[in-house]
């Protein structure tokens, strides 16, 4: 079966093998499958003051700077500040906010201006969307702004410490040029990009550390460099991080390193003993799909073709897509119930897939083992009730209960077209579109 093409995996913070392979390849953006399932969330990603805040307990040197939600707030931060100018920061968790623009048709998600020019650059910021390379053209929404001291800074690096499934271990990706786009740098100078694995039992040691520091091409204040190279492993190691990026990692003018801009990736399973760093998750930058998949224990994620899928089980999730683009259509998504799912998320479900305007047809695979066709059948009719849906459904089912599962859904006097296997399902929803 042909492969099922989905969406391109771009650098983001939430991919950081992703960020790596890229590196490998010249900066080029990748297209592949997704290959097994995925929870709905990848990993927690923190905006830039929240991320500052935790490197600053670590002992990272970072600017001055306060947080606000509104344009009042931004001018007394401003005025608290007490400088003739200020940085404006838009608050995305995304990169590329310098050289984004709003939908508004405002350029530049990050503004140098004088403190009496806050109000009005804020108020343009505060409520608006901003699009980058790493938004995709949707963009993402700006309900906060750092409000930060105007730094004199003498030079720009790009530092981060990720994961790379290669060595099975974190690695520093270092170059001595940063402050911009990180895929445009490692496209034009991939010279420039060092990588620097770090033994996890040994940890990040002096000649780790002095390696790391000379190719940033540091040459001031050594040590204190590699006192701050070591305090950001410890953010990593310590605060159970998939990613620590920092651009740019910048001199002052007195020769110190400081982090003058961060995100923080960290690992979902860390949940329980992170709950500080985890109570700070903003879900507005997120997918609204992938929120409420993840509240209702569902497998989902969102592509780009017109016919959704609920099937339970990763496998045939998978089989169910390949064989919708054999017969000349396009998954939507990839929505795996699991083998125990309740009336009530098979009518979740249905309400994610259809939030999706780009769904023309629903095809429902069911395989009935621990999952009962009946118990599916059931939230069928509940979710079509509910939602009131107006796109031609296909439902095949089998196995568990199968008969009580048709037979729910023939005298439940909905509009849904039965099929007999997998193929036969997969014609009749890529023809209920055509």
């Amino acid at each position: 079966a042909p492969l099922v093409p989905v969406r391109p995996f771009f650098f983001t913070n939430e991919n950081e093998t992703t960020m790596l392979a890229g590196f490998a390849s010249g900066g080029k953006a990748l297209v592949g499958r997704c290959v097994g399932p995925r929870v709905a969330r990848r990993f927690l990603n923190l905006h830039e003051y929240q991320s500052a805040e935790i490197m600053k307990s670590k002992g990272v040197n970072v600017p001055l700077g306060v947080a606000v939600t509104s344009v009042a707030e931004a001018v007394a931060a401003a005025e608290s500040i007490g400088d003739e100018e200020v940085v404006v920061k838009s608050q995305i968790l995304a990169g590329g906010r310098g050289l984004g623009t709003f939908t508004s048709g405002f350029k530049g998600g990050v503004h140098v201006v004088p403190t009496s020019k806050t109000e009005e650059v804020a108020g343009k910021m505060l409520g608006g969307t901003l699009v980058t390379k790493q938004t995709g053209p949707a963009g993402k929404p700006v309900n906060t702004l750092l409000v930060a001291k105007k730094m004199q800074l003498v030079k720009e690096m790009y530092l981060a410490i990720l994961l790379d499934r290669a060595f099975g271990g974190p690695v520093v990706v270092a170059c001595r040029e940063g402050g911009t786009s990180i895929e445009d740098l490692a496209e034009e100078k991939p010279e420039l990009i060092v990588k620097v694995p770090i033994d996890v039992m040994s940890g990040m040691t002096d000649a780790n550390a002095a390696e790391i520091v000379a190719a940033l091409g540091v040459t001031t204040n050594l040590e204190d460099a590699k006192k701050q190279i070591a305090a950001l492993y410890a953010v990593f190691k310590e605060c159970d991080c998939t990613m620590v990026e920092v651009n740019p990692l910048a001199l002052d003018d007195k020769g110190y390193l400081l982090a003058a801009d961060a995100k923080i990736g960290f690992d979902d399973n860390a949940a329980f003993r992170q709950k500080d760093v985890f109570q700070r998750r903003d879900t507005s930058q997120e997918d609204p799909r992938d929120v409420a998949a993840e509240a209702w224990d569902l497998n989902y994620i969102g592509l780009d073709g017109e016919i959704g899928c609920l099937v339970n089980g990763a496998g045939l999730a998978m089989a169910t897509m390949d064989i919708v683009q054999m017969k000349g259509g396009s998954p939507a998504n990839f929505l795996d119930v699991g083998g125990s799912a309740s009336e009530q998320q098979v009518a979740e479900a249905f309400k994610i897939i259809t939030s999706d305007p780009s769904v023309k047809a629903i095809l429902v695979n069911i395989f009935g083992g621990i999952m009962k066709c009946d118990v599916i059948a059931a939230g069928i009719v509940a979710a079509v009730t509910q939602i009131g849906l107006k796109i031609p459904l296909v439902v095949r089912l089998e196995g568990t209960n199968v008969e009580i599962g048709k037979d729910i859904l023939q005298k439940s006097g909905l509009n849904i077209t039965a099929a007999e296997d997998l193929e036969d399902a997969a014609e009749k929803a890529v023809a209920a579109i055509a």
